[in-house]
């Protein structure tokens, strides 16, 4: 019933129980009314107007639907379902066409707000298709602003404004709510079609009925206007989920990829390309919508990190990734020594591999060896689901886990093993970045303001904004965000003010004012407090709560930060470093020392913080760089307290079996000279290994 060019439109507009205007369907409403008239273009006839009630799961109408619409919830009550009202829309349209003498039609709406971002989306939901004729209509705005260059632009058009720029004398309260639109709408495309404009329609906008996957290389260039983060996923979620959430959307040809954890495994993100930035500023109006009972968020992304995550350039994956509309699959747990003919036994019959062996992908590292996971191949959905019914059953002694993957997932994998070094060293020393040289203050001045419930997507300079006029009182590097465990917001700041009559002052003026959505409290502290919470400890109604990793007698250790010496300080930049805070009877005997990450008693346990300006680190990562040579040999001269080796004495060993002990160890690197004294004071190991490895000997011999 549609066709690139028709000489039938169906003038077409709904309404939600929700927002209306620019923010319909953003709210997840549902439909309520939708109301349509048939127009053909030659002879400028029209079709009976139809409006039609629609009854929604949830009749809790919002204030504005009420007021703008004048529906009531006992009248939708009495209404059909939308799946039938559309059965309903579809035998009347092709009735008025039938008396008009035309066979085809294309939808034309209002923006595209009602076709990509409510009927989509909620024909999914409710698990029916959309005829044909939904994947493709006309935007009046923008076939407005092609008609006519020098109208508003496209974002800022509304019925109201196109009918004012054509001097259409129509009254807006003369009619029922959406019979006004829609019979406007239709005298707008009239004044379009007249001699002066003799406006065609021919490029109708299309909606994608089936997510494409494919292979992304790092060479391709992507528009990062074009991308965004989807956070809060199920772990079991595919690109095919993906994609029904943003249903409606066009989303690039393999534009989906799955973010992997240290571990190889799914952590809940994705990041999704759409096909221009017009769709990525429509995916970002679903921020917090649903998938089954969890909401998603959705923020923006670059396209540096979509091609970190989906760009690859193997040769072998790329080959592999070239059938297209494969359903993919990924196994985990496979025996080392499973082979392309264990795998197809594996499977059986019932669910046949694309190409046999050719649809066979084995992960391995970079020398060869296999690593437990690879990828198939399935040409239809029905020989996947028989191959995911095998899940965790048994492949020679070991079980074998299944799940579906995405080609993004495959490019992911592949990069993250064949990126493993052989023999994996110890990254260069490295050295605490604090800012400086403002020490973190202490004492029981209340000076400082505590911000709690800030957005979790708020940044330092909406905290500034938030303060407004008490910019200027606070200290220089003075704010502080805390981060949680995982490096992201946890919605609560501490700031230093000038005084404490400053802190009073800003907590009284902006306690439980507006940030975005959210309103922010404001308490007035001490800078001991913040510095407790700053430190892992928490403060609440209940009192001041230390931090787990000390016991309260230790309180002190928060007044001592660690003491970088003087001709390792010199190698850095100011603002890299913070000089000592001791009080005086300690300064003067304490002996200089280096501090090392992870600082066992100080830092395993503390909260992250980002300070402002921020430090010249990724704010969402612990706050430390890595130190040149020089200061390792500078930081060596100055202090009798151990230190790492330059890089390269020390292994990493991966793979160990778990009742591995010392002496297995130690057998193995037979024949290889150790200096085990340089470890002594960096290494937690128990009396017996202590007196092995100090025991007077130049080479291991077992």
């Amino acid at each position: 019933m549609t066709a690139s060019h028709s000489d039938s439109l169906v003038v077409l507009f709904g309404a939600t129980a929700g927002a209306y205007g620019a923010k319909l369907g953003s709210d997840e409403r549902e439909l309520i009314l939708l109301v349509w008239q048939v127009v053909d273009l030659p002879s400028k006839k029209v079709g009976a107007l139809h409006k039609s009630l629609v009854k929604a799961d949830n009749l809790d109408l919002s204030d504005q639907c009420r007021e703008v619409t004048g529906l009531t919830a006992e009248g939708l009550g009495k209404a059909e379902p939308l799946d039938q009202v559309l059965q309903q829309f579809s035998q009347l349209v092709s009735s008025d066409l039938k008396v008009l003498g035309r066979s085809s039609y294309t939808l034309c709406s209002d923006g595209q707000l009602l076709i990509r971002q409510v009927l989509h989306p909620e024909a999914s939901k409710k698990n029916f298709l959309l005829s044909d004729c939904f994947y493709s209509f006309y935007d009046l705005r923008k076939e407005f602003h092609t008609c006519y260059p020098n109208s508003a632009a496209v974002k800022d058009q509304t019925i109201k404004t196109m009918a004012e720029y054509l001097s259409l004398g129509t009254d807006e309260t003369e009619e029922d709510f959406g019979v006004w639109q829609v019979k406007t709408m239709v005298a707008i495309i009239f004044g379009m079609l007249s001699e002066s404009c003799n406006h065609i329609f021919t490029e109708p906008e299309t909606v994608k009925c089936k997510y494409e996957t494919g292979a992304c290389s790092k060479s391709e260039t992507v528009d990062s206007e074009t991308v965004i983060r989807a956070r809060g996923l199920p772990w079991q979620s595919s690109d095919q989920d993906i994609a029904r959430f943003f249903k409606g959307l066009n989303i690039a040809k393999g534009g989906v990829a799955l973010c992997l954890n240290a571990q190889g495994r799914r952590n809940g993100e994705a990041l999704v390309r759409f096909v221009n930035s017009e769709q990525r500023d429509l995916a970002l109006e679903r921020h917090k919508h649903h998938m089954g009972s969890r909401y998603i968020e959705v923020y923006k992304a670059t396209g540096e990190e979509f091609l970190k995550i989906a760009g690859g350039t193997s040769n072998e994956v790329a080959q592999f990734l070239s059938k297209e509309n494969q359903v993919i699959i990924r196994m985990r747990g496979l025996p080392f020594t499973a082979t392309q003919e264990d795998v197809l036994g594996f499977l059986g019959p019932e669910c046949p591999v694309t190409g046999g062996k050719e649809g066979l992908l084995f992960v391995k590292y970079p020398d060869g060896r296999p690593t437990g996971d690879a990828f198939v191949l399935f040409s239809c959905e029905e020989y996947a689901q028989n191959a995911l019914k095998k899940h965790k059953e048994i492949l020679g002694k070991r079980y074998i886990e299944l799940f579906r993957s995405t080609a993004a997932e495959v490019q992911q994998v592949l990069n993250r093993y064949m990126s493993t070094p052989l023999i994996p060293t110890l990254p260069t020393p490295i050295i605490p970045v604090i800012p400086p040289p403002y020490t973190i203050a202490t004492g029981s001045i209340r000076d400082c303001v505590r911000l709690r419930g800030l957005p979790y997507t708020a940044g330092i300079d909406d905290i500034l904004e938030f303060m407004g006029d008490a910019t200027g009182d606070i200290k220089p590097h003075g704010v502080h965000m805390v981060l949680n465990q995982q490096g992201r917001p946890s919605g609560d700041a501490f700031i230093q003010m000038k005084s404490a009559d400053k802190a009073f002052m800003v907590a009284q003026k902006c306690h439980k004012k507006m940030m975005k959505d959210r309103y922010v409290e404001v308490f007035q502290c001490s800078g001991e407090e913040m510095n407790f919470v700053l430190m892992g400890g928490t403060l609440n109604r209940s009192g001041l709560s230390p931090p787990p990793c000390l016991s309260p007698p230790t309180y002190a250790a928060f007044q001592t930060a660690a003491v970088i010496p003087a001709e390792a300080a010199a190698l850095y930049q100011p603002q890299a470093l913070l000089p000592a805070t001791r009080s005086p009877q300690a300064s003067t005997a304490a002996p200089p020392a280096v501090t090392y990450y992870p600082a066992q008693a100080a830092q395993l346990y503390m909260n992250y913080t980002a300070y402002y300006p921020s430090p010249p680190v990724s704010p969402t990562t612990v706050g430390y760089i890595a130190a040149p040579p020089g200061a390792v040999a500078a930081a060596a001269t100055a202090t009798h307290s151990p230190i790492l080796p330059q890089p390269g004495a020390l292994v990493r060993m991966q793979g160990l079996p778990y009742n591995t002990g010392m002496k297995e160890i130690l057998s193995f690197f037979q024949g290889y000279q150790y200096a085990p004294d340089d470890y002594n004071g960096l290494i937690q190991l128990s009396d017996q290994a202590r007196s092995v490895l100090q025991a007077p000997k130049e080479w291991v011999c077992l």
